[in-house]
């Protein structure tokens, strides 16, 4: 299982709430920067940035892969966009959620969301 994270870079307690979650820990993590000009289309940007994070199609389609995604809107949309068109479904995604601590907010696992699940209940709506 391999996490492509496109936020902050995640806490060893994160890591290990994912773990619990999913029996097993990730093999790696790649903390991806999305720094996205908004004066420049979003698309190429992403094109851009998957064409220097090097994860070859391949192992998108035959690995393992949970995304967090970008926490910009517009960002999270064409990049899971992008991830389907490589992939060939939608990934599952991480949500964390806040923590309210005494005087710094933390985060910590909400869920992990299986998107192509979500988008298979969505179709059989109809």
């Amino acid at each position: 299982m391999n996490i492509l994270n496109f936020s902050h870079p995640l806490t060893e307690q994160q890591i290990n709430q994912i773990s619990a979650c999913l029996g097993s820990r990730p093999t790696q993590i790649l903390d991806v920067k999305t720094h996205f000009n908004a004066d420049t289309p979003f698309a190429e940007q992403t094109q851009e940035l998957f064409t220097k994070l090097g994860v070859s199609s391949d192992s998108l389609q035959q690995d393992i892969w949970l995304v967090v995604p970008p926490a910009l809107n517009y960002i999270a949309a064409i990049v899971l966009a992008y991830l389907h068109g490589r992939m060939g479904h939608f990934p599952s995604i991480i949500r964390l959620k806040p923590v309210n601590e005494q005087f710094v907010t933390t985060y910590e696992l909400a869920e992990i969301m299986n998107l192509e699940e979500v988008r298979q209940t969505a179709r059989s709506e109809r």
